[in-house]
């Protein structure tokens, strides 16, 4: 089989170009064998060339696709134009004088340009098949198209349809990838047979503009705005910056993964025969567009910092970290180093950005004004905003791990050891004590704010009521996972200390009128003494307590099931033992206890006393 070299210099035109005389000198009549070579291989070139001027108005060419018309004749007319190369460069050096030289220049003039209106036609016929979402998806099925006129191998007809310029197609594959692949084996074959030529630059203009325009439009179509200045920024309200945060949000995973990667894709698969056409084409196409893209983070981490504004700001941050990797990859190229920078440096403004809140989000916390108390001691809203902005900030633990990473907490004295628990389970990573020390000034607030109470049994119920929100918010959050087990227990401990507290401190005085030893007998006035006594202090302390509130329906049980049970086991005793005699004195059983303490802790606020309200149940 003769190899593809000698078969382009034995084909034969079948029909020569009417032009041909006037085009080529006439032979020489004592011509070598390499000169005859040559002048058949500018014979062959010639015959294809001028039948595809088009500059010949006259001809069909003029109005038809040769790639599209004929790709069999396509690839004949790319080897001629190689062979046509080839005759030239050995004419000049054999006879850098001989008139064939500007015979053949002329004739590679005319393939040039039809070339280039062939790559022209390819781009714009193609541009939905060749948009950055098929390419990106057809590369991702197989690799790269391997299209060269070089790769041919000698095929039978019969084959043909099986290959386009040396890409085999699968005939299982979507017609819109078929498509896609001819495409871009043509547009390859093409670049590379007018780069070797010495044209790159005339198809490489027209690569860019095409290309860039369905760059700049595929971001538009996905929100992506012109370069937006931080004063503008910063005159609108929150609202319609975080519209606009959330748009980019959608917008910069698609842009990444599918329009700067199919394009990076389809610029190195064209111009694979030159890493400087390509490094540059890829960089007039993409740099604009992905600077406007990486740039608009940088332009939000520089407005005015506020608490509400850190969760965004998060989003921001985890996006661009999450596709950094990609940003790098795509981006490689030191004429598109401007672009990592760009997409670096916005992760940088972000941290900062969000060191700053973290920072604000303290000192609002340490700062809180309110001066008047929680009624009836129930959780405070700052318990709640902190708790849940702080769960919050857990859900973007790898975010905030990364920016914490290097920013060490700077205390005067370490978090106690037992605030955390047994040394052996504490997590000292940066985040962890940085949730642990945002809790903590929560806690040391709440501490203050109880002193406000005047009454100390409310101030341990406001204690006991906030804490128990605090541990509930970790546990049921990734706070957990950050603080641990013997935190949540140990915090589980202290609510309870001051549950009994408040017990203590709310109930003494009830318990305190009754014998020390309820059992022990005493006289009948002294026994009517004490049934005054413990009727005027529970209903005092029944009537003070009615508008006090436990929110957690499990520490609200707790409370009560402990209280009745103090209660009952002291006066239970002293009823049984005294109950005869005592008459009108006996305001309560006690079993009336249990349902006074059960109607506790919802806040109702009790207008009557107990007594009456005894009556009427009695009544009822």
């Amino acid at each position: 089989m003769p190899s593809k070299g000698m078969r382009n210099v034995f084909f034969k035109s079948s029909s020569p170009s009417p032009s041909r005389t006037a085009m080529i000198p006439p032979a020489s009549p004592s011509r070598t064998f390499s000169e005859s070579l040559m002048d058949e291989n500018i014979e062959i070139a010639e015959s294809l060339i001028t039948k595809w001027d088009p500059n010949n108005v006259s001809s069909f060419a003029n109005v038809t696709s040769l790639f599209h018309a004929d790709p069999h004749e396509a690839k004949q007319y790319l080897n001629s134009v190689r062979d046509l190369q080839a005759a030239m460069q050995h004419l000049v050096i054999e006879n850098s004088s001989s008139e064939k030289i500007v015979a053949a220049q002329n004739l590679m003039q005319l393939a040039m340009k039809r070339l280039e209106k062939e790559f022209y036609q390819i781009l714009s016929v193609n541009r939905a098949n060749l948009d950055p979402e098929s390419v990106s998806v057809r590369s991702s099925r197989s690799s790269a198209a391997r299209s060269s006129t070089s790769d041919f191998e000698e095929s039978d007809e019969s084959e043909e349809d099986e290959f386009r310029f040396g890409t085999e197609l699968d005939d299982s594959l979507p017609d819109v990838e078929r498509v896609s692949m001819i495409a871009m084996a043509d547009l390859k074959a093409i670049a590379d047979c007018m780069i070797s030529s010495g044209y790159g630059r005339e198809c490489v203009k027209i690569y860019k503009i095409i290309r860039k325009s369905i760059v700049d439009e595929s971001l538009y179509h996905l929100g992506v705005e012109r370069q937006i200045s931080l004063s503008h920024l910063q005159k609108m309200d929150w609202e319609m910056v975080e519209l606009k945060i959330k748009t980019w949000l959608n917008a910069v995973k698609v842009a990444v993964k599918t329009v700067f990667y199919g394009e990076r894709i389809l610029c190195d698969h064209v111009f694979s025969a030159s890493d400087s056409i390509r490094e540059s084409c890829f960089s007039e196409i993409s740099k604009e567009a992905a600077l406007i893209l990486f740039g608009f983070p940088e332009t939000v981490a520089k407005c005015k910092k506020t608490p509400e504004k850190m969760f965004r700001t998060l989003d921001l941050y985890e996006a661009i970290s999450d596709l950094l990797p990609e940003i790098q990859s795509i981006f490689s190229y030191e004429s598109t180093s401007t672009v990592r920078s760009q997409a670096i440096n916005s992760l940088i403004k972000l941290g900062d950005a969000v060191r700053t809140m973290l920072m604000d989000f303290e000192t609002a916390i340490q700062k809180d004004p309110a001066k008047a108390t929680v009624p009836g001691g129930g959780v405070h809203p700052l318990t709640r905003y902190v708790m849940n902005y702080i769960s919050l900030l857990a859900d973007y633990s790898g975010a905030l791990a990364d920016i914490v990473a290097d920013w060490p907490l700077n205390l005067q004295t370490p978090l106690p050891e037992s605030y955390f628990g047994s040394p052996s389970e504490l997590d000292d990573s940066p985040v962890s004590v940085r949730f642990a020390w945002l809790v903590l000034v929560l806690l040391c607030k709440l501490d203050g704010k109880a002193e406000l109470y005047k009454d100390v049994a409310l101030s341990y119920l406001f204690l006991a009521n906030n804490l128990q929100y605090v541990v509930a918010k970790v546990r049921s959050s990734s706070l957990k996972l950050f603080l641990g087990d013997d935190w949540v227990n140990k915090h589980e401990l202290k609510v309870k200390q001051y549950a009994s507290n408040y017990e203590r401190m709310g109930w003494s005085k009830v318990i305190s009128s009754l014998p020390e030893d309820p059992t022990a007998e005493i006289s009948l006035d002294r026994a009517r003494d004490c049934y005054k006594k413990f009727g005027a202090a529970f209903e005092e302390a029944y009537k003070k307590q009615s508008s006090w509130v436990v929110p957690d329906p499990k520490l609200r049980d707790e409370i009560k099931v402990s209280v009745e049970r103090k209660l009952s086991a002291a006066y239970g005793n002293f009823y049984e033992k005294n109950r005869g005699g005592s008459g009108t004195f006996v305001k309560f059983a006690p079993d009336d206890l249990g349902n006074y303490l059960s109607d506790l802790f919802y806040g109702n606020g009790s207008t009557g006393s107990v007594s009456s309200h005894l009556r009427g149940r009695r009544g009822h």
